[in-house]
């Protein structure tokens, strides 16, 4: 990890000292994922078995997952991952049961009704990754709010095993969200399938999840064409920034850091202490701990883009936070709890010591689905309300019409929309008539 002197930077210095590592978006790379959306517009489960063969090294029959395929897998899970999944999957409906919008109804004026109506997109979506190892997880991340905004249709793409299989955990966590339309599919390819449909996978009007490069490039292209689907959110490579005072217990931050970066060499995470000791301390504490990690390759290529970035006082350590925007924020300090109104830009908060991001990332019943590269400052991580339209609903009577209509009128003459205005003095002149 690069040390750094905020106070000792130029603003030049510090837009450096916070660029994230470079994402794959090449103009081949842009090329490659165009040329492979066409393939699967055009020959549809052909060409996502041919490149399943090329990519995954899978020769594959039906591309769905069927229900003997199910039961199969689900019988060769461990107890203690079933009772994981499903206790993971109880924390995460609650917390997104009592976050979820709700419908509204108002009174604007007399004989004014206007409500919002909540409606779950027809057709999701969820790309669930499964490269260096499966993510579960992020089937429950995905299928439980899904689940709750009442979606009609959830579809899971996870890439296949070299046996042709798909994870059994993944299967698992699918099935307990009531999921049971899975497809052994990954890559940009899976993308395509679910953006404009095949054969197989129904064409789907929103996607979501994370995935790498391939992935998240597929996901932006479909999203600019009106044929394709709307997205989740912009993603990139997991990030966390750690702010720690001279309380904080460096092994604790280490392995926080750690735990970012073991997810791949293009993971970012950071250290802002206003305790210069600490540096040290952290840094001590992640060469012992990276030593002993089975990733420790990837692991070390992140920590080679990684920053400890000494400021004056918590106050600025704050201030270089919400600069970052970072999608994961650790707060070890002695007070956590005071310093979270300073919080304006981060994806997920984990406040005091005892509140590992691990946690958030499995089973304390927050979405672990969040804004990464700094998309923090303008989006939120998944939620219920992703999976959801709202529609608002308006209903007058005509004293409510009576009432309001003249301000309708005046800002239609303002706009010079002379049918807007005769919309309504039309109905007025009409009531007033009857009267």
């Amino acid at each position: 990890m690069k040390r750094i002197d905020w106070n000792q930077l130029d603003a030049a210095g510090r837009r450096e000292a916070l660029a994230r590592p470079a994402l794959a978006q090449s103009a081949t790379l842009r090329a490659d994922v165009a040329r492979l959306i066409a393939q699967v517009r055009a020959d549809g489960d052909a060409t996502l078995r041919a490149l399943t063969r090329r990519f995954d090294g899978v020769e594959l029959g039906e591309l769905r997952v069927s229900a003997s395929e199910f039961d199969a897998a689900i019988a060769t899970l461990a107890p203690e991952l079933k009772a994981a999944i499903d206790e993971a999957a109880a924390r995460i409906g609650a917390f997104h049961r009592a976050a979820a919008p709700q419908p509204v109804v108002v009174e604007t004026a007399p004989g004014v009704r206007c409500e919002r109506m909540l409606r779950g997109i027809d057709r999701v979506g969820l790309y669930v990754p499964a490269g260096s190892a499966p993510l579960p997880s992020t089937a429950l991340m995905l299928g439980v709010p899904a689940r709750i905004a009442g979606c009609a249709q959830v579809v899971v793409c996870s890439p296949p095993r070299p046996d042709g299989s798909c994870d059994p955990a993944v299967l698992y966590a699918a099935r307990r969200c009531g999921i049971e339309a899975v497809f052994k599919l990954g890559g940009a390819q899976a993308i395509a399938a679910m953006a404009y449909g095949t054969g197989s996978v129904p064409k789907c009007d929103k996607l979501f999840g994370p995935g790498n490069a391939w992935v998240t490039e597929a996901k932006q292209q479909v999203s600019l064409d009106a044929d394709g689907a709307a997205i989740d959110l912009p993603a990139g490579p997991s990030e966390v920034l750690v702010i720690a005072d001279a309380h904080a217990d460096p092994r604790f931050v280490a392995a926080d850091l750690l735990s970012q970066a073991e997810h791949g060499p293009d993971s970012q995470v950071v250290l802002v202490t206003d305790a210069p000791a600490q540096v040290d301390a952290v840094l001590a504490a992640v060469t012992a701990q990276v030593a002993v990690l089975p990733r420790r390759e990837t692991a070390e290529k992140a920590l080679a883009s990684s920053r400890a970035i000494r400021v004056a006082d918590l106050a600025q350590a704050f201030a270089v936070s919400n600069e970052y925007a970072p999608e994961h924020l650790i707060v070890q300090v002695r007070e956590p709890r005071q310093w979270l109104s300073q919080v304006r830009n981060a994806g997920s908060v984990f406040l005091g010591a005892w509140t590992p991001e691990s946690v958030g990332d499995y089973c304390s019943g927050t979405n672990h689905v969040l804004p990464t590269y700094g998309h923090a400052r303008a989006y939120s991580g998944v939620s219920v309300a992703s999976f959801q339209k709202a529609i608002t609903v308006q209903e007058l009577t005509r004293t409510g019409l009576a009432t309001i209509g003249p301000c309708a009128m005046t800002l239609a003459r303002a706009e010079g929309l002379a049918a807007h205005e005769r919309a309504v003095s039309l109905r007025l002149a009409v009531a007033e008539a009857a009267a």
